[in-house]
């Protein structure tokens, strides 16, 4: 994949990690680009090219705890159901002409490394590939998709199951809005340095044991026509986040049903993006959010 640089959130400051090394984007830039990871998508297309020449002021790897989400205020989040044939197969979903779209919350977004409180009996796991938009775009060609894409990440779709699927009408959204219920990371790795982007295999994992594997290959809608579907309708923006679905595996589907309980460790890697890691705990008492 040639030179291996991504972004990270590192205590909060945008970060470029190298194969060996990493540098403080602000700092190394001279000011020229912002130290906030947000407001790099504004501006991406500017920002790959000076990524691209820009070099490791610091030795070895950061400390991983102090890893934040690289996407930490996206303005708008899709998240697609049922997109893996076998995940579909075992809902009894058909494709129709456009995919079943729901959102996240921003609220729900979270850092790789992060705690998770058991605030539901029927918690769910879903590991996904996330697709991070570099800019503004309506009625997005399929053969022009990638050139709008900034880069993938790891992510967590975790799904509160007897909210989610409660009453009439499901509630979708509400069900995977919980705190913390939308992992992403560990970094962002670059659309354009991925030579098999559209084949990267997914893997998960509860307490070590394999629960999920597919490849993203097996997606009902790949990510160029997710783009194409979303952008005729909603303008996609520099920043917003596309959870592109979760194949076979979920523990609603499992018989008997397995829930994610305080004690569990879920692990979640794509290709070479990398590993992002929750850990359930008991919930707390409540407490003011963050603003």
């Amino acid at each position: 994949m040639g030179r291996h640089v991504r972004l990270a959130n590192l205590s909060g400051r945008a970060t470029l990690l190298f194969d060996q090394g990493y540098s403080d984007v602000a700092t190394l830039s001279k000011g020229r680009f912002s130290s906030d990871p947000q407001n790099l998508f504004e501006v991406w297309r500017d920002f790959e090219e000076w990524m691209d020449q820009a070099q490791p002021q610091k030795d070895g790897s950061p400390e991983i705890s102090l890893l934040g989400t690289p996407t930490p205020r996206p303005g708008q989040i899709f998240a697609i159901g049922l997109n893996y044939r076998s995940h579909a197969n075992e809902a009894g979903y058909d494709r129709s002409g456009l995919p079943q779209v729901f959102t996240k919350f921003p609220s729900s977004i979270a850092g790789p490394y992060t705690k998770v409180q058991v605030v539901t009996p029927r918690l769910d796991w879903e590991i996904e590939l996330v697709v991070v938009m570099a800019r503004n775009g309506r009625r997005i060609k399929e053969e022009d998709a990638w050139s709008y894409v900034a880069g993938l990440m790891v992510g967590q779709d975790l799904s509160a199951r007897d909210v989610q699927l409660s009453g009439s009408s499901p509630q979708w959204s509400l069900g995977k809005s919980f705190e913390h219920f939308g992992p992403v990371g560990p970094s962002i790795t670059l659309a354009s340095k991925l030579l098999n982007r559209d084949d990267l295999i997914l893997e998960g994992r509860l307490n070590q044991v394999l629960v999920q594997r597919a490849r993203s290959s097996e997606m009902i809608w790949s990510v160029s026509e997710l783009i194409g579907r979303l952008s005729s309708v909603c303008e996609l923006r520099a920043g917003d986040l596309i959870f592109t679905g979760t194949p076979s595996g979920v523990g609603n589907r499992m018989d008997p049903p397995r829930y994610l309980k305080a004690g569990d460790r879920l692990s979640s890697t794509i290709g070479d993006l990398g590993e992002i890691v929750s850990d359930f705990v008991e919930p707390t008492e409540a407490r003011e959010g963050a603003g």
